[in-house]
């Protein structure tokens, strides 16, 4: 009798988290969402549910199958909204998919013949696969450091640099943090960065990578650790998989990068099946799928068109190797133009809409009005105009199309 009580409860709390999510379609987000739906909640009929125990309500966060549901979540008391921070993170990568953020400039300035951008020129829209009707649209901070690259995204925070000024800022509110100046020789050209944890948490700390040094700020203090490395090192993509940064340099190897006891970078060795066809002259995307670490590949032909290729990484097989999926079965994925954007996956995607044994990523094709496409694993990539093969380019330290989920999701406190 407990157990269908249980079942009537949680029944009754999703129709509260559906009520309160009609009430944020008004407006997208902005402090006014939390007020109306605290009042909502805070009505007589509707105290009983701050008092549900935090293992009822993260059966509720697991059934969420967008960002806006828990941003009504969130929203509705202290107590749910404490529930969300106490709820394990690494399941979001799988629960709903990402957001998309589109970049563009207001304006660009011209300086002794040369175009270079501001980032306070930047602005940004985030749009929901599940609820395409909404969106949001951010100025970056108008008082940032000059000219500043783009390093990558990490935990729902873009990482830009601008000689030894570094900044971080915040996705989904703009908000910026700025870290201390980073004193390194002038011929050390810092080319991605990466955090290690929430910036919410107390053990995180982000990392900058040049070609001979690795660089670590702890969250918190006022200064940077510099760890030589013993030989030149340029990464393409750098991911955490199972407490391990995982890394692939050129030419397209995989490495295992470790701080402790010192710094090191070791080479996995991995055995490549006969029926494996790599791909030419494009980077491959290195993808966290629940408890399997893939590399996504294109073949790129004239009678192919371009196809993907999906290879989870065999650590049980002796010797190590890469098994080529002909499915990614209830699971989708989502790659981002520049490498060192983030990659997602997505368990069973048709919950919000979206269709499995599929990767996403974002169009370029000026002729289409959608912010993404598509593709199967195993059809074409291509239009015959070949109009999206610009996805497939190399870097361009600009903030560009990619994928991410906000600081939010993994728990930061606002």
């Amino acid at each position: 009798m407990l157990w269908l009580r249980k079942v009537s409860v949680l029944r009754d709390c999703t129709n509260v988290v559906r009520i309160n999510r009609e009430v944020v379609v008004a407006e997208w987000p902005s402090k006014k969402i939390c007020h109306c739906l605290v009042s909502t909640s805070a009505s007589s009929e509707h105290r009983v549910w701050a008092d549900l125990p935090d293992s009822l309500l993260h059966l509720i966060i697991a059934l969420l199958s967008s960002f806006h549901d828990l941003l009504a979540f969130t929203g509705t008391c202290h107590s749910w909204r404490a529930a969300v921070f106490s709820f394990p993170s690494s399941i979001y990568a799988f629960v709903f998919p990402p957001l998309h953020l589109k970049a563009g400039l207001r304006k660009a300035n011209r300086d002794y013949g040369t175009w270079y951008y501001l980032l306070s020129n930047y602005k940004w829209r985030l749009c929901d696969p599940v609820r395409t009707d909404l969106s949001l649209r951010r100025l970056a901070p108008r008082n940032a450091p000059n000219y500043m690259r783009y390093l990558g995204c990490s935990y729902g925070h873009l990482i830009f640099s601008c000689l030894e000024h570094l900044l971080l800022v915040d996705v989904y509110t703009g908000t910026k943090v700025k870290l201390p100046k980073l004193q390194a020789n002038s011929g050390c050209a810092i080319y991605c960065g990466i955090l290690m944890a929430p910036l919410s948490s107390s053990s995180s700390c982000l990392l900058l990578f040049s070609k001979s040094s690795v660089f670590q700020w702890q969250v918190g203090t006022n200064s940077w650790t510099e760890y030589p490395l013993v030989s030149e090192q340029f990464f393409i993509q750098i991911v955490l998989f199972k407490g391990q940064m995982f890394a692939i340099d050129f030419p397209h190897t995989l490495k295992t990068i470790s701080l402790a006891p010192h710094p090191s970078v070791q080479e996995v060795d991995v055995v490549w099946g006969e029926d494996i066809v790599v791909g030419l002259n494009y980077d491959p995307w290195l993808v966290v799928c629940g408890d399997m670490l893939l590399m996504v590949d294109l073949v790129d032909d004239l009678i192919s068109n371009g196809t993907f290729q999906v290879f989870c990484f065999d650590s049980s097989a002796e010797p190590t190797k890469w098994t080529k999926m002909e499915k990614l079965e209830n699971w989708a994925l989502f790659l981002s133009l520049d490498r060192m954007s983030p990659t997602f996956s997505c368990m069973n995607p048709e919950r919000w809409g979206g269709k499995s044994n599929c990767i996403y990523l974002p169009s370029v094709s000026k002729d289409s009005d959608e912010p993404w496409i598509a593709v199967e694993l195993g059809q074409a990539v291509y239009s015959t105009s070949r109009s999206n093969s610009y996805i497939l380019g190399g870097r361009s330290n600009q903030l560009e199309s990619l994928w991410v989920l906000p600081s939010l999701v993994y728990g930061v406190r606002q």
